[in-house]
């Protein structure tokens, strides 16, 4: 494939990926937000501190502690080069997860439990690897935002997803007007669209006997959505960047 037609590919599944970012919540989705909300109000709300806190100092961890042994950025080099080694990382987190899904599922509850730092740590780490890959330095605080963003656009509800992707159009302005300090990332809203979109799935990892299988095949796909969410999350900042290059003005039309 040259280069051309692999950039107008890639264009064409950002575009359609951006659509979906916009979609209108559905009633199907108004309805499981609602009742996901309903049973958020029942968790007395020093629980959900206590999450809100874990979740925060854990991905903090991650965040702060991955770029130490995260690659340098990768010298800019032709879009399909650079998604040629983007889907290796992705195949490579993708199976990982995968083995690390059906042993913890084959433990049990206990150690189906502890999948979800593993598993969390996982997903980071391969997003510190692909903004690599795409040449953005993880070292900078506001790239790693960024990578929040991505985290947030493939597990949160259509209603959050859309007001999500919204922050993230035209990001070398948009990054602009980040507070200096991460402590005053919405870590509540965070960890709640994050929990209420993996509860369902992950929970039947708990049941012995299925929860082997089960655990291989829910943490492959999440990882492919996080893989492909974060595709197209650069190729965006891949397009508006070559389109600052061309014209040298910020405005870009959001889609």
């Amino acid at each position: 494939m040259t280069t051309g037609t692999y950039e107008e590919k890639a264009l064409q599944e950002l575009r359609a990926w951006q659509q979906e970012m916009l979609r209108e919540p559905s009633l199907f989705n108004h309805l499981t937000r609602g009742m996901q909300q309903k049973i958020n109000r029942y968790i007395p709300e020093k629980v959900h501190q206590a999450i809100t806190a874990t979740i925060k100092q854990m991905i903090r961890a991650v965040l702060f502690g991955a770029r130490h042994t995260t690659r340098q950025p990768v010298a800019q080099a032709a879009l399909e080069q650079t998604e040629a080694a983007v889907l290796d990382r992705i195949a490579f987190y993708k199976k990982t997860a995968a083995a690390e899904g059906g042993i913890t599922g084959a433990g049990g509850i206990l150690l189906g439990l502890a999948d979800f730092p593993l598993l969390l740590g996982l997903k980071l780490k391969m997003l510190f690897d692909l903004a690599a890959l795409y040449g953005h330095p993880v070292d900078d605080y506001r790239e790693r935002v960024y990578l929040l963003h991505i985290f947030q656009l493939a597990f949160s509800s259509q209603q959050q997803r859309r007001e999500v992707y919204l922050q993230m159009v035209d990001w070398e302005t948009q990054k602009l007007h980040l507070p200096q300090d991460i402590h005053q990332f919405d870590w509540r809203t965070f960890q709640q669209e994050y929990r209420d979109y993996i509860d369902l799935a992950k929970l039947a990892q708990l049941i012995p006997v299925i929860g082997a299988p089960v655990g291989a095949v829910v943490n492959y796909k999440l990882l492919q959505k996080l893989g492909t969410t974060a595709m197209n999350a650069y190729r965006m900042r891949w397009r508006e960047q070559r389109h600052l290059g061309q014209a040298g003005s910020p405005g870009l039309s959001r889609l």
